[in-house]
C-alpha cells in the first residue's frame, strides 16, 4: 500500500513538473489553459493557437519533450 501512495506521489509530481515546464515554455497561458492538457487536449491547443499562434503538431513535439524530461509518461 505504501507503494502505490509512493507512485500517486511521483505521478503528481511528474505532473506538477510538466505543468510548470508548460508554463514556463507558453508564459502567455493561464493556469487553467495547462490543466485542459490533462482532460481536454482539444481545448488546450486551441488556447497554445490562439495565445501563442503554435500548431497542434508543433504543440505535440515539445510536449513529448517536455513530458520526457519530467518522466511523465503519456502519449500526446
Amino acid at each position: 500500500m505504501l507503494n502505490t501512495n509512493k507512485n500517486n506521489n511521483d505521478k503528481a509530481d511528474a505532473a506538477e513538473k510538466r505543468n510548470a515546464k508548460i508554463k514556463e515554455t507558453w508564459s502567455k497561458l493561464s493556469d487553467d489553459d495547462v490543466n485542459l492538457y490533462d482532460g481536454k487536449r482539444n481545448q488546450f491547443f486551441a488556447q497554445l493557437k490562439e495565445k501563442h499562434n503554435v500548431s497542434e503538431e508543433d504543440g505535440k513535439k515539445k510536449l513529448q519533450e517536455i513530458e520526457k524530461a519530467c518522466s511523465v509518461v503519456k502519449a500526446v
